[in-house]
């Protein structure tokens, strides 16, 4: 019989096996693998724990840049607000005359304008209810921000488009407040100097002379009759804060304001500049140290007639080279302060 190795059979296995056989060879691929990862290990990536998709959210706000949720207050992965959320489109509202006025409340924009705001609700004159920022003006003014959080003022982070949907100028600042509205009511007594806007309807003038009578010491001003409103936003822009500063009032009636304006000893002094005497004539006299509310009208066509004539008296600025007039900012600036001038040294 022929061997058992040189049979058509199977080949007789030994005995005795090796209690682990070693795996059957294979190519090395370059090193060891994860046991949830396929093909050769990405070095410097270290999935944190947390919930599915929670990095890449992180990583898609990163490269967005667009602002930061600075508010203590919790909100779903701390996203910046952006002009379609609740928020944004109800303070978009104060941007228009009827939204403020159904709000009681205005926008403040601007880093100057903030500041005061800050400062007038500290000093528990108003109220500031809440404050917009991007992340570029968060950086830029952070003491506003932090005095905003020790106020206790919500700090909400916007998007770019969040802020330009809070502005009225084809640059915005980045930083709006939502402000308590600041005028007050029409009360004068004790007044020595105030300054009265009727239908002026430029907003940046008009907020260009609450700033000027804000400088020269003003006690009040009044906006009657058809004025812009002091809140507008070119208005608040234009007084550099200084709506946060003295009083301001409104009034539809004009023969309201001046009938107030007599009721607390003031004399009624129309700028006008057909006037037949001037404010160095008045000055001579000692007219500007009396108690003096000065009454402006708008720039492209004055005060009209039938006003005027109602008025104590009428004054012009004196020109005495070849400009035809003054813009109504340069004239209430000039004004306001013979009288505050006046004023003064009579004292």
């Amino acid at each position: 019989m022929d061997p058992a190795h040189q049979r058509r059979c199977p080949r007789q296995r030994h005995d005795l096996q090796p209690l682990h056989p070693g795996s059957p060879p294979r190519r090395d691929r370059g090193g060891p693998q994860d046991p949830g990862r396929a093909g050769r290990q990405r070095p410097g990536r270290v999935r944190r724990a947390g919930r599915a998709g929670e990095g890449r959210a992180a990583r898609r706000r990163e490269r967005a840049g667009r602002g930061q949720r600075l508010s203590t207050a919790p909100r779903p992965e701390d996203a910046p607000f952006t002009e379609r959320t609740p928020r944004v489109v109800a303070a978009r509202h104060l941007t228009r005359r009827p939204g403020r006025d159904r709000a009681g409340r205005f926008l403040a924009e601007g880093a100057q304008a903030v500041r005061e705001a800050l400062a007038w609700s500290t000093a528990g004159r108003g109220r500031v209810h809440e404050l917009f920022v991007t992340a570029v003006a968060a950086d830029r003014n952070p003491e506003l921000v932090r005095a905003a959080l020790d106020a206790g003022v919500p700090v909400s982070g916007v998007t770019d488009k969040a802020a330009a949907a809070l502005s009225e100028t084809v640059t915005p600042q980045g930083i709006v407040a939502v402000c308590d509205l600041v005028e007050v009511p029409l009360a004068l007594t004790g007044a020595r100097l105030v300054a009265v806007l009727h239908g002026v309807a430029d907003p940046g003038n008009a907020g260009t002379v609450a700033r000027v009578a804000d400088a020269a010491g003003a006690d009040a001003v009044v906006f009657a009759g058809d004025t812009v409103d002091p809140h507008n936003g070119k208005c608040v822009r234009a007084s550099t804060g200084s709506v946060f500063h003295l009083p301001i009032s409104r009034s539809r009636s004009a023969d309201e304001v001046f009938a107030a304006c007599r009721a607390a000893g003031l004399r009624l002094v129309a700028a006008d500049g057909y006037a037949e005497e001037d404010l160095v004539t008045a000055d001579l006299r000692g007219d500007l140290e009396q108690p003096t509310a000065w009454v402006f009208g708008s720039e492209a066509h004055g005060l009209p007639d039938e006003v005027v004539a109602t008025l104590d008296t009428s004054l012009k600025v004196p020109i005495y080279g070849g400009a035809e007039s003054l813009n109504l900012a340069t004239a209430a600036a000039v004004c306001l302060y013979a009288s505050a001038r006046a004023q003064r040294t009579s004292r």
